[in-house]
């Protein structure tokens, strides 16, 4: 009997995985559904003010060109699609903090009590320095490499930027901040969950300063300003995030054995109401 008994839960095992695993895709389905229709949602609403969002989008490259020069559209469709094109990608960055709901909802499960506390904290800090990081850009590193790119340009030169070649770049470089950025977060969660440690970042600080300055390097246009402009604050950010780490702890093992010896129990007390 208990050897029958053994056999038909090793069956049953498969199957049950097996629909857990399907419940999960289905969920990751629901969620990143869920996050598309918010970009929608947002773009519909930004449509009506494709240009005016363009036009603030270029202010800083239009207050650095010389009197006189102006942008330039190479596509005879580049007037009428490329703000709409912005208008997306700002509606990307809107539902930044919508779209990180999501992702830590749908691990959430996999989280333990405590860990799952730490989910707004989380969400609201890595939004907001997302979005400090696009502000830097815009209004600190676009004045400062505009004029430098302005004033350096060969005499009889016309400095007159294509609208689409502009939009591209300025994405680049909002999306390069707003990511490394999150360098703080990033720093915390790998201590928290045991991947490093405060001594060993302490340790490897050199090695991390140079990352930064490549990571400069390859992130922005070939000048040392916009380079040292993007190193500097992601330096800053990770020793920001090195010191929190202090406060924050490490995952409590005793907490996660207790979770999972719990989990193993109400697993069990499925199978046995299943046979």
């Amino acid at each position: 009997m208990a050897d029958s008994k053994a056999q038909d839960k090793k069956k049953k095992t498969p199957a049950g995985a097996e629909g857990s695993l399907l419940s999960h895709l289905i969920e990751l389905r629901d969620r990143i559904l869920r996050g598309v229709l918010a970009i929608l949602v947002v773009f519909i609403c930004l449509v009506p003010f494709a240009n005016p969002l363009y036009e603030f989008l270029a202010s800083p490259l239009m207050d650095a060109l010389p009197e006189g020069n102006s942008m330039i559209s190479t596509e005879p469709h580049g007037p009428f699609f490329v703000p709409f094109k912005f208008a997306f990608a700002a509606a990307v960055a809107i539902a930044v903090p919508y779209l990180l709901y999501q992702m830590w909802a749908f691990v959430a499960p996999g989280l333990y009590h405590n860990e799952k506390r730490l989910i707004m904290p989380l969400i609201v800090s890595s939004s907001f320095l997302f979005y400090l990081g696009i502000a830097f850009a815009y209004f600190v590193v676009f004045p400062i490499i505009f004029t430098f790119f302005a004033n350096v340009a060969p005499e009889g030169v016309a400095v007159m930027t294509d609208i689409n070649a502009y939009l591209g770049f300025a994405i680049k470089l909002f999306f390069a901040f707003g990511f490394a950025f999150e360098v703080p977060i990033a720093t915390i969660l790998m201590i928290y969950m045991g991947a490093t440690s405060v001594e060993n970042l302490k340790k490897k600080r050199p090695y991390i300063i140079v990352c930064a300055f490549i990571v400069g390097m390859l992130l922005t246009p070939p000048d040392v300003f916009s380079q040292t402009l993007l190193a500097l604050p992601v330096w800053l950010l990770f020793e920001a995030g090195l010191f929190c780490s202090r406060f924050m702890g490490t995952r409590d093992k005793g907490d996660e054995d207790n979770t999972e010896e719990s989990e193993q129990a109400s697993d069990t007390k499925a199978l046995s109401k299943a046979e």
